[in-house]
């Protein structure tokens, strides 16, 4: 951004409301952005007596609701004597967004240096400021969080028929949906592994993992019960997990009959993805 008459600007923006100037729109790793330049300092930002220069992210309007935008960036004033630039740069990684679209410098330069033509920053009332601008590219990492309470779809009953004549190692139920998922009942009915012989076993599955992103998890409050067709006395467990397709509890029941089994799905989901 070259300003052939920066007194002329400076005089324009402090008899003005605005007190800032902008650059035209010029691209960068992809991106439009603008210069904002302050010419007699941000004060707002304690920038009082400095040049105040800023990066400003530009025509958003095409952008996605949530849109962020990672990028280092460095600004700098050139140094006309020198033939060299004056470089402002932290090097940290800075998140333009919607409610955050301008990173910068309100205390670039001190306006006692920039004025003094010795310096060679400003020469024959002419200056020149730039911006280098590097975007760092998402890889796609993020998080969905959603939430569904007590959903009308999210109670399941499996009724067993003959349970005193299987004789597999587990069952499946067949295929139910609970918070806009698949689901399925896995019943072992001798136990899993270290129960084995000591308890019922229930679990709760998802149906296809296939369809999900790598590195997906999902955040589940689910109830597992077992009905007592006499009393009615369930057993029943509640509880909460993050895992990546199989949730379950151990149902202290030492021996069953044929009878009900109840999955309850209360909505948390939440899903991790790359």
């Amino acid at each position: 951004m070259k300003i052939d008459s920066f007194s002329l600007l400076s005089d324009m923006v402090a008899n003005s409301y605005l007190e800032q100037y902008e650059s035209r729109e010029f691209d960068a790793s992809g991106y439009k952005w603008k210069l904002v330049l302050y010419p007699n300092g941000d004060k707002s930002r304690n920038g009082d007596g400095y040049i105040s220069l800023y990066l400003v992210i530009a025509d958003t309007t095409g952008f996605p609701p949530g849109w962020e935008i990672n990028a280092i960036f460095k600004l700098f004033v050139y140094d006309q004597l020198q033939d060299k630039y004056l470089t402002i740069g932290d090097g940290r990684l800075r998140r333009f967004c919607a409610i955050m679209n301008k990173w910068g410098f309100p205390q670039m330069l001190p306006l006692s240096t920039f004025n003094n033509a010795s310096n060679g920053y400003l020469i024959g009332d002419s200056c020149v400021f730039g911006a280098e601008v590097f975007v760092v590219k998402s890889e796609g990492k993020g998080e969905h969080f959603s939430m569904i309470k007590d959903p009308s779809d999210g109670t399941f009953t499996w009724e067993v028929q003959y349970f005193s004549g299987l004789t597999g190692e587990f069952y499946y139920s067949q295929v139910y949906l609970a918070g806009g998922h698949e689901w399925k009942l896995k019943l072992f009915p001798n136990g899993h592994i270290k129960q084995r012989g000591k308890y019922l076993s229930l679990f709760v599955e998802l149906d296809d993992c296939t369809n999900y992103h790598t590195g997906w998890k999902l955040f589940v409050e689910f109830t597992l019960r077992i009905k007592d067709q006499v009393q009615s006395q369930h057993r029943e467990k509640t509880c909460q997990k993050k895992e990546k397709s199989s949730f379950s509890i151990q149902l202290g029941i030492n021996s069953a009959t044929a009878g009900d089994f109840t999955c309850m799905m209360q909505g948390t989901f939440c899903y991790h993805f790359q």
